[in-house]
């Protein structure tokens, strides 16, 4: 679908299905070629749904991230979050993480060894957010929020939970940095919901059902709908059964973003030295985890994001 210039929609991405093992796959929304970045997000994952049979599970090993902050949030399942901090913390639905990896942090992510002894599910979004040039070199920090710490809002409907940053009059606890939104919504069918135009950059992901936006589509899961600046839109839920979808965004970066691998930088040299600090083992590690992935070969000059 082109885009239209009297259309609410300003790209509508539709991302690809990849296989990381034995069946499990991931939507990689962004970056994509429509659309690199959304407010400071620069990286949105779906993950699943799936279910892993027995004896089986995620296995994500120790790997390093610099200049960012990662936002996991579940839909289904549980995973077990340890990091170079020593943190170590299950997260479940409705929970959020909030790794800030600054300078530099190690983690891995995987299924507890109790949910291996049945099939487990597991579905939700990993998304990075660039942080603000001022704090790219910031000490490491981990924070975590069970479902009762994030707002929630519920109307004719709906029922939506902020879970990062400031939307529809409510603010997470989050420690974001930048102005940015990130809400989970649950529409029955026909249900509407606007979407204030309060910040320049809005998205709509669709992680299940189906859904309306401003008298177009409908939109199956798994599709990023990229919004017209300086309008409110109006949501429906289009299908037969709920509609679970994102909202997310914020205010434009200050300046563009370099992305390589793990690292998000605005500066190419940073991007360089943390490859070289991966290779020289220089990162902190996870305690307990001797596993780690090394660094692939990286082909050419790191992206640069927008």
């Amino acid at each position: 679908m082109a885009h239209l210039p009297d259309s609410v929609l300003d790209a509508i991405v539709v991302p690809p299905l990849r296989e990381l093992s034995d069946g499990f796959h991931v939507r990689r929304a962004l970056p994509s070629a429509k659309r690199r970045m959304v407010g400071p997000f620069v990286f949105v994952d779906q993950m699943g749904p799936h279910i892993f049979p027995v004896g089986s599970g995620l296995d994500v090993r120790p790997h390093p991230h610099i200049g960012l902050a990662t936002v996991t949030y579940l839909l289904q399942g549980e995973i077990i979050h340890r990091d170079s901090l020593g943190s170590v913390q299950a997260i479940r639905p409705g929970e959020l993480n909030w790794m800030s990896a600054g300078r530099g942090i190690v983690h891995s992510e995987r299924t507890a060894p109790p949910a291996r002894q049945s099939p487990s599910p597991l579905s939700g979004l990993q998304c990075w957010v660039a942080l603000p040039q001022a704090n790219e070199d910031d000490a490491p920090s981990f924070a975590h929020f069970d479902a009762s710490q994030l707002p929630a809002i519920e109307g004719e409907g709906v029922s939506a939970r902020v879970v990062a940053g400031d939307c529809f009059g409510r603010r997470s606890p989050a420690p974001t940095l930048w102005p940015l939104f990130f809400v989970d919504v649950q529409l029955q069918p026909g249900a509407r919901l606007e979407v204030p135009a309060q910040y320049r950059e809005r998205a709509v992901y669709v992680a299940d059902g189906s859904l309306g936006v401003a008298g177009e589509g409908p939109f199956d899961a798994g599709q990023l709908l990229v919004l017209t600046p300086g309008v409110g839109v109006t949501l429906a839920g289009a299908g037969s059964t709920p509609t679970r979808l994102m909202l997310l965004g914020g205010e434009p970066m200050d300046g563009p973003r370099y992305l390589a691998w793990n690292f998000v930088a605005s500066s190419l040299d940073r991007i360089e030295q943390a490859k070289q600090d991966w290779r020289d083992g220089r990162f902190a590690p996870v305690p307990g985890e001797t596993e780690f992935i090394p660094l692939p070969e990286l082909p050419g000059r790191p992206v640069s994001y927008p």
